[in-house]
């Protein structure tokens, strides 16, 4: 017997640009359609063909039964669309896949729930669809329950759940059904830190006991903890797979994360921001490229693009780092010195670049959001956005990562501990 739990050849998807979901037309409704078809070509011409986008293209691995492997990629990479095609939401355009087991899937929130049903229902149904009996599903009923800490709403239907409450009843029902291959991806971001604590222990389980796992994240702690190996998507195209601290380093270093990057457009910006125009905002990592995720061990580098018309005075750029509560961490301009200060008491007409270093091991990992200010003190702000740019730091390597908890704090600093064993004082008679 194969020990292959999934193996994907050539496995292709492509879209349709600006095609409306298909429906079932009547009789009337061809009709209709054909009898108009030739004045529309008159008024508007022959339609053009729709532009199509290959969201995966060529993508070929296998993973074998116990192995938990790991999909990293940015936004629009095709992560989700892959394990779709796996779960079988949807089907490929080209290539194939074979799946070897009963899969869970936690893909979207609310995915496999009838809005209509309760969440007892919904159990009991997702449980069938899965092909297990109403005894087996009766047996796993309170152990669901009591992880998913919605006790007190499990008989309401839940198209009135929040989306926390989807999530920990999805998550409850994909880990704990038991299916040979279980398949989440990123939404374990929509629940609160205990919970994702949860998933995580659960999920760690679920690999122990020697199951499946296709494991798609941001979080590439939560990828190195969990994952032996893991595959970089980048333009639906898989770019390698390899023990998952390679992937990670790859993916890290190599600026695949998001952007990193705020540009303004001349148009968007207020009259009275002049002479000063921003340009652009980044974020980039040792390594100089432009990134929207970076380490907490490695020293991060914020820039700032602009132009001036004319000459001002006292002109000082500054960043507000805050963090998602709208907690302002610390506020640093570019003539905070007062040899800067004084060099540039008077900045000339001209294109500029202020960089500043945020040093490693400070930040602490999570969501943080970048504020641009440019203003003479106390006489004229010329341009000021709260939110120009958001970045995310991963604690990857950072102090404490061996024990499995969330470190409390805005800050993760590398401090100088030392541990001294003292002799044993003799008391003196």
């Amino acid at each position: 017997m194969s020990d292959i739990a999934i193996r994907v050849e050539n496995l292709g998807k492509q879209y349709r640009i600006g095609v409306q979901n298909d429906y079932y037309p009547t009789l009337r409704d061809a009709i209709t359609q054909a009898a108009l078809y030739p004045f529309r070509v008159l008024r508007y011409g022959i339609p053009s063909q729709h532009e199509t986008i290959w969201a995966l293209r060529n993508i070929s691995f296998e993973v074998k039964q116990g192995e938990v492997l790991g999909v990293i990629g940015r936004n629009g990479a095709g992560k989700s669309t892959l394990l779709k095609i796996l779960s079988r939401v949807t089907e490929p355009s080209e290539g194939y896949a074979e799946i070897h087991g009963r899969v869970g899937a936690l893909l979207e929130v609310g995915t496999g729930f009838h809005p209509e049903l309760t969440g007892r229902e919904n159990i009991y149904l997702n449980g069938a669809i899965l092909g297990m009996k109403r005894a087996e599903i009766q047996k796993k009923f309170d152990e669901i329950v009591e992880f998913s800490g919605i006790e007190k709403f499990i008989d309401t239907p839940v198209k009135r759940y929040s989306s926390g409450m989807y999530l920990r009843l999805a998550f409850a029902v994909a880990a704990h059904l038991e299916p040979q291959i279980l398949v989440v991806d990123e939404v374990l971001a929509v629940g609160d830190a205990e919970f994702q604590r949860k998933c995580l222990g659960k999920m760690s389980d679920v690999a122990s006991q020697g199951r499946t796992v296709l494991f798609v994240s941001h979080n590439m702690s939560a990828i190195l903890r969990l994952t032996q190996e893991t595959i970089v998507l980048e333009g639906g195209k898989m770019l390698m797979r390899a023990p998952s601290n390679q992937a990670v380093d790859f993916y890290l270093s190599s600026g695949l994360s998001q952007s990193g990057e705020k540009r303004w457009q001349k148009d968007d910006l207020p009259t009275d921001c002049y002479p000063f125009r921003p340009i652009a905002m980044r974020i980039r990592n040792p390594r100089g490229n432009v990134v929207e995720t970076v380490r907490s061990t490695e020293p991060i580098e914020v820039e700032v693009e602009y132009e001036l018309a004319s000459p001002i005075n006292g002109l000082r750029v500054g960043i507000y780092l805050i963090n998602t509560h709208g907690e302002t961490i610390f506020t640093s301009f570019d003539t905070d010195d007062g040899e800067m200060y004084e060099k540039y008491s008077v900045r000339q007409a001209g294109h500029y670049l202020s960089r500043c270093i945020i040093p490693a091991d400070l930040l602490n990992d999570g969501r943080y959001i970048l504020g641009l200010n440019a203003s003479v003190y106390r006489l004229k702000r010329y341009f000021h956005e709260p939110n120009a740019l958001n970045f995310t730091v991963d604690s990857t390597g950072a102090p404490g990562k061996q024990w499995f908890e969330v470190r409390q704090g805005f800050i993760r600093p590398r401090l100088n501990w030392q541990i001294e064993r003292e002799p044993y004082a003799v008391e003196q008679a």
